[in-house]
């Protein structure tokens, strides 16, 4: 069987965007280390504020220039709404949600995650310069999504 000199052309052009596109991605993987978050727990939505940490949300000293902040999203807001941090600091950002689904988005750094219903949500960045870090909520959730935001203020 004869393949048109075009056809072949548009063959291999095809299998090299193939070959190109896997190996991007295994380069993404496993040089650059993105990854696909992955619930870090369960947590029944009913009972997120009586359930350890979420019945004390807030900012967690762990030593040693680490941090933990627990983090409730719920309509139209996130609880706290800031933290304070030193810089150089990395935080561990612990998040849920007893209402419906919300996003979260850390301006300047590599963290956004969604927060579902039922599950535990960690991601963590690490604060290398001064200044004031804003957090969205970036999952449309109802009349007031607009005003669900937060900061990080790193001294």
């Amino acid at each position: 069987m004869r393949v048109e000199a075009y056809e072949r052309f548009f063959m291999i052009l095809a299998a090299l965007l193939l070959v190109l596109g896997i190996v991007g991605i295994a380069i993404g993987a496993l040089v650059a280390g993105v990854h696909v978050p992955s619930p870090a727990g369960r947590v029944d939505p009913r009972t997120l504020t009586t359930t350890p940490p979420f019945d004390q949300p807030g900012l967690r000293d762990l030593g040693g220039g680490k941090y933990e902040a627990v983090v409730i999203a719920r309509a139209w807001q996130f609880q706290p709404d800031q933290i304070e941090v030193p810089v150089g600091s990395t935080v561990t950002f612990t998040l849920a949600t007893p209402d419906v689904i919300h996003g979260f988005v850390l301006t300047g750094t590599n963290a956004n995650v969604m927060v579902i219903p039922g599950q535990i949500a960690q991601v963590t960045a690490r604060f290398d310069r001064p200044g004031e870090y804003l957090w969205v909520c970036h999952e449309y959730c109802g009349f007031g999504h607009h005003q669900m935001f937060g900061k990080v203020v790193v001294r």
